[in-house]
């Protein structure tokens, strides 16, 4: 299906946005049928409303509330002190920055 641009009104602030045909076509793929109501900027707002929960409805994960709490841990690879936002377990391998990107 060809796609063409499409300029939309934000359902919240009225503003005109352009929701192009690369976009549809993303939309499509994800399977999405209907097209956005809201411009970039008030769906951020709506997501951080509701908690930045990344569009998790219904409660499977927490809300944000802050700071991400951070444990000290020691690179498994190359022993260096980092800190990661989870705290382990002892199952798997823990990375620095560094080594995680290797």
């Amino acid at each position: 299906m060809a796609y063409t641009d499409q300029t939309i009104v934000c359902a919240d602030c009225g503003a005109e946005f352009s929701f192009s045909a690369s976009e549809q076509e993303f939309y499509a793929e994800k399977g999405l049928t209907s097209a956005p109501k809201r411009c970039k900027p008030c769906r951020a707002a709506a997501k951080s409303a509701r908690g930045g929960d990344g569009g998790h409805f219904g409660g499977s994960r927490p809300a944000r509330t802050g700071e991400r709490e951070m444990h000290d841990v020691t690179c498994d690879q190359c022993g260096a002190k980092t800190q990661v936002p989870f705290k382990p377990n002892g199952l798997k391998p823990v990375y620095c920055r560094d080594c995680f990107r290797r």
